[in-house]
């Protein structure tokens, strides 16, 4: 039993620390739109951390003033600054740096929006504080920031994770699973086109209640599993991973729209941040699968009854996890 108990421990550190994040989404964003030749509009999402701004700070490059901003306020999901920096030249070919990031975990996603050319998405990273401003902008750059955008955010999101985990548990098939995670990715991809466009509007905490009600599904279809008779979701996997893959789209376009998406190459981000996001949970699933093949081909760990009783552990391990972030999201309506 004592490998049961670490099972569910282990789970529950992953998940609990960050209840009320689950869904993370935690880059800055720094926004720099040409208003005249001279003017630019500067609009600074600092990343909220236990109730504080993240301790960085935006510099812009040196022909403006000011180079920095004023106190950031909180406007519930992060720290926000604005204001308007004159600048005496051209911007392009100059660096912007985020101050302190490289001592912190978070990216952070620059967009620049110029009068008379094309919108530019780059990303600040820990290890790259400073960037050079493009003077010739690509939509490459836009797909690869999303790209990535989108393989974070998956492997971030403990909720979508722990739904992805009671499908490797409940599908056995490999070709199935990936069947079933491209059909949660066409449905996701769908909901978030049309919630990012406005055109589909639904209040958050709702969504993320529900998204939690889905993992409580799949858990207790783990835990009523009996060999020989197959229970819906492995039945039809791809089925149940679409209806649900709507609804996780809502909430993946909440996290989006945190961000925001460049006005000029719209259909470019959306494709490359939902590929990031099938990418992410591709590799998610090929980690456990080389997981499971050493557990049992390198370790030769395989006690008589072992395997009849880990599924429902996990099952029960998943169940409390989603069980409580259900509890936590609808007391927070």
């Amino acid at each position: 039993m004592r490998a049961f108990q670490n099972l569910i421990l282990a789970i529950w550190l992953l998940c609990c620390p960050n209840m009320s994040t689950a869904h993370a989404l935690d880059p800055g964003f720094l926004d720099l739109r040409q208003l005249s030749p001279n003017t630019w509009q500067v609009l600074w999402r600092i990343p909220d951390v236990n109730g504080q701004p993240m301790r960085i700070d935006a510099i812009l490059p040196e022909p403006c003033t000011p180079r920095q901003g004023t106190q950031p306020v909180f406007d519930t999901v992060a720290w926000v600054s604005t204001w308007i920096a004159d600048c005496e030249a051209e911007i392009a070919g100059q660096t912007v740096s985020i101050k302190g990031l490289e001592r912190q975990n978070n990216d952070v996603l620059l967009r620049v929006q110029p009068l008379d050319t094309a919108i530019t998405t780059l990303r600040f990273t820990p290890d790259t504080p400073t960037l050079t401003l493009p003077e010739n902008p690509t939509t490459i750059s836009v797909f690869l920031s999303y790209f990535q955008l989108g393989f974070e955010h998956i492997l971030e999101g403990w909720d979508h994770l722990l739904f992805v985990v009671a499908l490797f548990v409940l599908v056995r098939d490999p070709w199935r699973l990936v069947g079933a995670i491209t059909a949660f990715t066409v449905a996701h991809s769908i909901t978030l086109a049309l919630a990012t466009l406005g055109v589909l509007r639904v209040p958050a905490a709702p969504v993320e209640a529900v998204i939690a009600l889905s993992i409580v599904f799949l858990a207790l279809e783990i835990i009523k599993h009996k060999e020989g008779q197959l229970r819906l979701s492995e039945q039809f996997p791809w089925i149940v991973c679409f209806c649900f893959g709507l609804l996780h789209g809502l909430g993946f376009a909440g996290a989006l729209s945190e961000i925001g998406l460049p006005s000029q190459d719209i259909p470019t981000a959306l494709l490359a941040f939902n590929l990031g996001v099938e990418a992410g949970q591709l590799a998610f699933i090929s980690v456990l699968s080389v997981a499971i093949y050493l557990w049992r081909r390198v370790l030769r760990f395989s006690p008589t009854g072992f395997h009849a009783i880990i599924r429902p552990v996990t099952g029960y391990a998943i169940g409390c996890v989603s069980v409580y972030w259900l509890v936590e999201r609808v007391s927070g309506f």
